[in-house]
């Protein structure tokens, strides 16, 4: 299982996006310092469960969790910056920052990567939600089962309902 141990420092990857049609390169370390977030990972932009599901309820509950202490909502996939704009735009997301980890840098350092070539995406990032405090782990927040090539797509301990409920 993805579980990285309370107090870890995530890891402070140079992400390149692009805002307003500019490209700038977002530290991850520098992005996380001082606040406290949630970060979620999912294993990609446009996938049904991700778009249909842990996107829209992660938005359309940000306020709850802005209330109990929560900065920041942020999402990771290894998407490029380009997919996951289009995707934010279509989901019309409010309150989420994109984080487009196209190279599955972040990912990889985090221990979140898994192959899945038996879906045809490659390596991408297992589904979780953590708890950040000034970038280090505070709560985890891991669906079981991490491993490559699985064939479901476990759903339930990285909803945004129960990360919310376990603040």
């Amino acid at each position: 299982m993805f579980n990285p141990e309370i107090g870890t420092q995530v890891p402070d990857v140079i992400l390149p996006i692009r805002v307003a049609g500019e490209w700038q390169n977002l530290s991850t370390g520098a992005q996380f310092a001082g606040k406290r977030v949630v970060l979620f990972g999912l294993p990609g932009a446009f996938t049904p469960t991700c778009s249909t599901n842990q996107v829209p309820a992660f938005d359309n509950l940000a306020s709850q969790f802005f209330r109990k202490g929560i900065d920041e909502i942020y999402c990771v996939s290894v998407n490029d910056t380009f997919v996951m704009n289009k995707w934010f735009e279509d989901l019309k997301v409010q309150n989420i920052f994109p984080l487009p980890d196209g190279n599955g840098e972040f990912t990889e350092l985090f221990g979140a990567s898994v192959q899945k070539a038996n879906l045809g995406f490659g390596i991408r990032s297992w589904r979780y939600a953590v708890v950040l405090n000034d970038g280090k782990v505070e709560k985890v927040f891991s669906e079981e089962g991490f491993d490559d090539n699985i064939e479901s797509d476990p759903y339930e301990i990285s909803t945004p309902e129960n990360v919310l409920n376990n603040l």
